[in-house]
């Protein structure tokens, strides 16, 4: 950005927040807003020094900040705006993000805004409001937030699945709004390895385990030992990230609930589950698993990778296919990680069910009911949405960290080359860390998508048909205590089990007590508040 650029930006904002005001007042009764706005309101009207503001930071902005405040877009938004924000980041591991919400929730002592996925929130996000932990944003969206609501206006798609089955609106999303963005994530594979050993990339179940086997006992990493982990997975984090379907879709079923024309029913009840389990069970006793995965970190995964262990796994297109190529390019210039297809049961079968998100995935900066400036924040949060806001929190400023060619924002050698040498997914996270926004398909095209491996996977792994996913749906604050009671049981122990059937702990003969037990767990129940939830959600307007 240009020395003149953050002066611009400030004065666009204030135009911006001048015109927000001027409509509030002509929209008033007699014009008057002076008069008709009531007395909280005015009071809020009041730009505060600073906003506090709860997010677990991404991996790859902990790699590289202590602080989300230390971030190029934050530190300008505050020369832009006149606010500070002050960032609460709870500890890193599974779990502890949660964990730290609901102590924070506990002590009532709120931070301003709250970025968390709603959807997973306990009771669900109308409960958070009902309980007055959160505000319902909708009417505040209508009067202050002109750059969301015009996305909303062209998006109707987008509206109802941000908002609850009563029409409120809980938080400012983190939006992907184009199609050829939903999917950046799936199987990855040695491709130096299949090349070296004469083998094709495996499509269906029985050819990944001919080509683990493989791994396994012909040293594809030339280092003279059996030392190779032909995969790695852990089912547990997947589980959480969207690529819960990876390897279980190839049976034709969700991992966990899915629907088959608007029926929605669980994955785990199903009795191919039990086969997909028994797949992973015989992986793991021939030492295809990595034996190591259940208690295998992020620091822990990238060792292995770099070290030249691992054959396969799940990645993304940028923070994983993207990073660890160029990670391993002086290292290793023969290491090649390549996406590959979602597998099937029969060969030539189009996979059923893949990594897809929805335009929202229900992350996104809600307004606490703390937050004594409600009217600045939704202005504030709302900057982001709007043109400015949107390429400060996508690329950057120019000239440092993007340059425009031909109406086109290119990231410099800043993060495409970083001095320090950096992964892209780290020189990025530089930038503006973790937020919510609408993510621009330019940032896809330059770092998901950046070369040939990584624009394959993301195609690869586009192939699923994804009808049975289910959308963001919203139990009612009633059915949410109930649902989150039955889910917290069922999550606990099948994390449990699923571990002790796959290192063979547990025979798998004894699956269907498994069975037994989730329906003593109430599971019949989740189904019935999920079918219900997705019904009402297939009447909104």
């Amino acid at each position: 950005m240009k020395k003149t650029d953050s002066r611009k930006m400030t004065v666009t904002f204030t135009v911006f927040l001048i015109t927000v005001s001027l409509i509030n007042a002509c929209s008033s009764p007699g014009g008057n807003a002076s008069t008709a706005q009531p007395a909280a309101e005015k009071e809020a009207e009041k730009k505060p020094a600073k906003l506090t503001y709860f997010m677990e930071m991404s991996d790859a902005t902990a790699a590289v900040v202590k602080n989300q405040s230390e971030t190029l877009a934050y530190q300008e938004m505050e020369k832009i705006t006149g606010i500070k924000m002050e960032f609460q980041h709870p500890p890193k591991g599974q779990g502890q993000s949660v964990q730290a919400l609901n102590l924070m929730i506990a002590s009532n002592n709120l931070t301003d805004i709250i970025h968390t996925n709603w959807l997973s929130f306990n009771g669900g996000p109308e409960k958070a409001i009902n309980d007055g932990v959160i505000i319902d944003l909708k009417d505040l969206i209508e009067k202050h937030a002109p750059n969301l609501s015009k996305i909303l206006k062209e998006n109707p798609d987008v509206r109802k699945q941000i908002s609850t089955d009563t029409g409120k609106i809980y938080a400012f999303p983190d939006l992907t709004l184009k199609k050829e963005q939903l999917t950046y994530w799936g199987l990855g594979i040695r491709q130096d390895w299949l090349e070296k050993l004469g083998l094709q990339a495996p499509t269906t179940i029985d050819e990944w385990y001919t080509v683990m086997k493989a791994f396994k006992e012909n040293d594809p990493n030339g280092n003279g030992k059996r030392d190779e982990i032909p995969m790695n997975i852990n089912l547990n984090q997947i589980r959480t990230g969207n690529a819960e379907d990876t390897l279980v879709g190839a049976w034709g079923i969700g991992f966990d609930f899915y629907q088959e024309d608007g029926k929605v029913k669980y994955g785990m009840l199903d009795p191919k589950f039990k086969e997909f389990i028994a797949t992973l069970q015989k992986w793991y006793k021939e030492g295809l698993l990595d034996q190591e995965y259940a208690t295998t970190d992020t620091k822990l995964f990238d060792a292995k990778m770099t070290g030249d262990r691992i054959g396969s796994s799940v990645f993304l297109a940028g923070g994983g296919i993207g990073k660890y190529n160029q990670l391993m390019e002086t290292k290793n210039p023969n290491f090649k990680l390549a996406g590959t297809a979602y597998p099937t049961l029969k060969k030539g079968d189009v996979p059923e069910l893949g990594h897809k998100i929805n335009y929202f995935t229900g992350v996104g900066d809600a307004v606490s009911k703390s937050n004594k400036n409600p009217i600045e924040t939704v202005k504030w949060l709302d900057y982001k949405y709007g043109p400015e806001g949107h390429m400060l929190f996508n690329f950057g400023i120019e000239g440092k960290t993007y340059k425009m060619e031909n109406g086109y924002p290119k990231y410099t050698d800043e993060v495409m080359k970083n001095p320090q040498g950096l992964p892209v997914s780290q020189a990025l996270a530089k930038i503006y860390g973790f937020t919510a926004k609408v993510i621009d398909i330019r940032y896809n095209e330059q770092y998901s998508w950046i070369t040939p491996l990584q624009k394959n996977a993301v195609k690869l792994w586009s192939e699923p048909l994804n009808k049975k996913k289910m959308p963001p749906v919203t139990p009612s604050p009633e059915e949410s205590t109930k649902y989150a009671s039955v889910m917290n049981d069922v999550k606990t122990y099948t994390d449990e089990m699923l571990n002790k059937f796959i290192m063979g702990a547990e025979p798998i003969e004894n699956y269907d007590n498994f069975v037994n037990k989730l329906k003593s767990l109430h599971i019949d129940e989740a189904i019935k508040i999920q079918q219900t939830a997705l019904d009402r959600y297939n009447k909104r307007p």
